[in-house]
């Protein structure tokens, strides 16, 4: 018997133990039931601002006002909360999208559109694709946003420190299809080291490169006619924007 006592002692214990945790348990998810239904808790949830904007945007100063106020938004840590519920997903499927933005940005994962700009579900039409580039297969995907779902903006959405364009300037040997792009890259970079001199340093003439290729794929938008069209008739803009990967603003590049 003096020798069960120690068992019995410890298994005693280990109960005590097994039923303290449980009573911890279920104490916590009673106090997230009645959190759940307190009233005031769900009025508080209900009360977040929820981001809603007009749902057809026809002028290019409009939708490029909201890429600002998103940005913003974005940069004080205060995005607003999105409707990506199910009713907001079966609008979109009975009513069509009607995105406000073209945005042809480089595919570098710290440059997400929807992200930085504080957008969400039907409002940004995206091309991603690395060294934001204009191809005759992204020209297309611009050309349908703007002739099919009127869209009135179209940005190209550059940033600093871009791998493509920094490739591109140090050279070196590519392989596989990297090189296609490197090739629309190129240019840019020819005429940035033109204008460099002996103390422009290689991250001088990267950013410069940078903007430069901006332009070049707003000058490759710029040669559709489609897209031509729209601006004859100030339906449609085409922009550029640098974003700054740590601080996380947009500049708008001339």
């Amino acid at each position: 018997m003096r020798k069960l006592l120690p068992y019995l002692g410890c298994t005693l214990i280990t109960l005590a133990i097994l039923l303290n945790g449980c009573g911890s348990m279920l104490s916590s998810g009673a106090d997230q039931s009645v959190e759940a239904e307190n009233p005031a808790a769900q009025e508080a949830l209900a009360a977040a601002p929820v981001y809603k904007r007009t749902e057809i945007i026809s002028l290019p100063n409009e939708a490029k006002q909201l890429l600002i106020e998103g940005n913003q938004r974005f940069t004080s840590g205060k995005p607003l909360s999105k409707d990506l519920s199910l009713t907001r997903r079966s609008e979109l499927m009975k009513n069509g999208q009607h995105p406000f933005a073209v945005i042809v940005s480089c595919s570098d994962s710290r440059v997400p559109p929807e992200l930085l700009f504080d957008q969400a579900l039907g409002d940004l039409f995206v091309i991603r694709v690395a060294g934001n580039i204009i191809t005759p297969v992204e020209l297309g995907s611009v050309e349908y946003a703007v002739e099919h779902l009127k869209t009135p903006l179209v940005v190209v959405l550059g940033h600093e420190e871009c791998g493509a364009v920094t490739a591109t300037v140090q050279g070196g040997e590519t392989h596989g299809n990297i090189e296609s792009i490197i090739k629309k890259i190129r240019p840019a970079v020819v005429e940035a080291k033109s204008l460099s001199t002996s103390q422009t340093t290689e991250k001088e003439v990267i950013n410069k490169s940078i903007e430069l290729n901006i332009k070049n794929a707003i000058g490759d938008i710029m040669e559709s006619p489609i897209i031509l069209e729209g601006t004859a008739v100030n339906q449609v803009e085409i922009i550029g924007i640098k974003y700054d990967l740590d601080e996380g603003v947009v500049r708008f590049i001339n």
